[in-house]
């Protein structure tokens, strides 16, 4: 959350996951120092509403429906958040096909898309869907339509989060490849910000190189020296 406050600033618009790490972000304060954000989201996460409750989500400068929040759905809300927003004229819901639309998405200047990865490999190369290998644990969604949609929108931002090792430790979620059979569901051309607990690679606009230097900064201490020597063998 302290590593995704960095990379915020008043008047941006939100899209926010519904998986992990993202959801617990609202609720740690990743968004209490700003200033009238926008909410444009799919699903909603616990704490998200009450950004629209305290005055800190106005949707004052969105591009698409200012001044209010938007969603496709409220589930993942709290009883008494989803009681608040009943008839309530400050949260409006439309179908996927409207908001899980990148041109529509891209329509929103600082547009910020922050949603939940399972790897990337030192290229940018990104899944959500499987894990280190062909197996599959989980499908796209509207991930793809809002990464691509925050990346192309006027002072957008394409956030991937996730935590830096996997079982227990024993494995590093940044990896120098994805393993054959992995789904990449963002191309690196589209990578943009990845985040874990050790820190923020930004990755737009980078080198190959540049970019695995970056991400090895980022991954867990035991595992850097290794993806920083493979870093090393990247043109």
């Amino acid at each position: 959350a302290e590593n995704l406050k960095t990379i915020l600033r008043d008047r941006d618009t939100i899209q926010i996951g519904v998986g992990k790490p993202t959801k617990y972000m609202i609720e740690l304060g990743a968004f209490d120092h700003l200033k009238d954000i926008g909410i444009y989201s799919e699903m909603a996460c616990p704490g998200i509403l009450n950004l629209v409750k305290r005055g800190i989500a106005t949707g004052k400068y969105a591009g698409l429906h200012p001044n209010v929040a938007v969603f496709t759905g409220l589930i993942g809300c709290r009883p008494e958040e989803i009681r608040w927003a009943a008839d309530n004229p400050l949260v409006e819901l439309y179908g996927a096909e409207y908001i899980v639309n990148i041109a529509n998405t891209a329509k929103n200047p600082n547009m910020v898309a922050i949603n939940n990865i399972t790897q990337v490999d030192l290229t940018g190369q990104i899944t959500c869907e499987s894990q280190f290998g062909p197996r599959l644990i989980n499908g796209p969604g509207g991930q793809l339509e809002f990464h691509i949609g925050a990346y192309c929108a006027p002072g957008g931002r394409a956030v991937s989060m996730m935590p830096s090792t996997w079982s227990d430790g024993l494995m590093s979620t940044i990896v120098p490849q994805l393993d054959e059979g992995s789904i990449v569901t963002v191309p690196r051309s589209f990578a943009d910000f990845v985040i874990t607990e050790y820190g923020v690679a930004e990755l737009a606009g980078k080198t190959l190189h540049q970019r695995a230097q970056a991400l090895a900064a980022i991954a867990h201490p035991k595992f850097r020296d290794e993806l920083s020597e493979a870093a090393r063998k990247i043109n």
